[in-house]
């Protein structure tokens, strides 16, 4: 199948049309949003056009950002002329296109004159680091003119207008209230970290798309100090390419009227954020590994912010101690054997022939996910024993890849020290076993 984007360019005078706005078609003024949570990351279904897609929402970007069809044949767009685009990564500006006039509905949240990026870069696959569909990030016109709460226990975004009353109450009696303020469309707080001795309040963009704790940019700051213990990692890609960096643990870092202790932060190398336009006294970036351990409410015509600590508010800080980064190259089809003596139907995975009860055996195929090694640190347990980029990952811990999501694999990666990883490998048409402890480096 060939995936095509149909691109309509309307060369004429928009002005009597109506502000890109989104609002509440029911007679709740309310509507209920599930989405699935990944890597503290969001995920919800948005309806383009027509076309049912999934969008990460992220409060760090000002656009409507569409970067991916992945299996959908085609997608709409209306009114469309040529940009650059900048962001994170080390790269230069790469070539979108912004498109007008178009519909986007998350169910019964509507906006009928939609502002959309489109990014043609095909080296940005957000889709393979966490193992689903992503066809684009949703940013500040989800939030700006109505009351948004996330909901991380429960995985589901409210969105209320601003007359109801129920939410008002319910915010004034349960959660804690503090300021935000909103620049270049985004939303800005101010934390305090605490570095050895010294308490630095610090102005940090509010971002649900920042899967870390907390990001510093210490070329915007000479009071936090990057920590003697760190190490050097790859913290994900931006538009503009890879993104690297430091991490390293502080004192403490306060959020909520909770304090954290011992908290991983990140350090970005100046490199990746030359792209990157900065409001004045910003320091940094508080992410959802803080974030998603509290419900959230957004309420950005008020500048703010209402927060309740939720069941992960006391979890630790982990990373992956593997010094590996896993990603998501694909599906292929799998040889399954279904039990039919059994009214369960116990399903037998199975790659050699089958046994003498073949005859009670029912045979099919399914779509499973390949993985592969997309990073490997320097330094790390992983590089120590040889695994290496390209790998393809057949087992780990002798639970076969097939049957695993890139959220299980981090989740083992970063589970606890001491704990013993084997993973399963094939390399140039060969297979390799590798066995290494994971290790709290810093």
């Amino acid at each position: 199948m060939r995936l095509k984007l149909l691109l309509f360019f309307l060369f004429f005078s928009v002005s009597g049309f109506s502000q890109s706005e989104f609002q509440i078609n029911n007679i709740k003024n309310k509507v209920v949003i599930p989405f699935k949570l990944i890597n503290n990351l969001i995920f919800i279904p948005v309806t383009i056009n027509g076309e049912e897609l999934t969008f990460l929402v992220d409060t760090g970007v000002e656009q409507t950002i569409l970067f991916s069809l992945d299996d959908k044949e085609e997608v709409k767009l209306f009114e469309v002329e040529k940009l650059k685009l900048r962001g994170l990564g080390s790269k230069d500006a790469i070539d979108s296109y912004k498109s007008s006039r178009n519909k986007v509905e998350i169910k019964d949240f509507v906006d009928n004159n939609h502002e959309i990026y489109v990014v043609l870069d095909q080296e940005f696959n957000f889709s393979s680091h966490v193992g689903i569909p992503v066809n684009g990030i949703i940013g500040s016109n989800f939030f700006k003119k109505h009351i948004v709460e996330i909901d991380y226990d429960r995985k589901k975004i409210i969105v209320y207008n601003h007359n109801h009353k129920k939410i008002t109450s319910r915010l004034q009696k349960k959660f804690v209230k503090d300021s935000i303020t909103i620049e270049d469309k985004k939303p800005y707080c101010i934390s305090n970290i605490k570095n050895g001795n010294q308490t630095i309040p610090s102005k940090l963009l509010v971002d649900t798309g920042n899967s870390d704790a907390v990001w510093v940019f210490l070329n915007k700051t000479d009071k936090i100090k990057l920590p003697k213990k760190n190490i050097q990692d790859y913290l994900g890609r931006g538009f503009s390419g890879n993104v690297y960096g430091k991490r390293a643990r502080i004192s403490s870092f306060e959020f909520g009227n909770k304090t954290f202790y011992n908290p991983l932060i990140t350090f970005p190398d100046s490199t990746s954020l030359k792209s990157v336009n900065f409001v004045p006294n910003r320091v940094g970036s508080l992410g959802s590994e803080i974030l998603s351990r509290f419900t959230i409410v957004f309420d950005y015509l008020n500048n703010a912010i209402y927060i309740k600590p939720s069941k992960r508010i006391s979890d630790p800080f982990n990373f992956n101690m593997s010094g590996i980064e896993v990603e998501h190259v694909g599906l292929e089809w799998v040889k399954e054997a279904e039990d039919e003596r059994t009214s369960g139907g116990i399903k037998i995975y199975t790659d050699n022939t089958l046994d003498k009860f073949q005859s009670s055996l029912k045979i099919h195929f399914t779509l499973k996910p390949v993985f592969k090694i997309a990073s490997v640190r320097v330094d790390s347990e992983a590089e120590k024993v040889g695994l290496k980029v390209g790998d393809r990952i057949l087992k780990i811990n002798r639970q076969t890849a097939h049957w695993l999501t890139i959220e299980m694999i981090n989740e083992l990666l970063k589970s606890e020290e001491g704990k013993i990883i084997e993973i399963e490998v094939e390399r140039a048409g060969k297979t390799f076993i590798f066995k290494f402890q994971l290790k709290n480096i810093i």
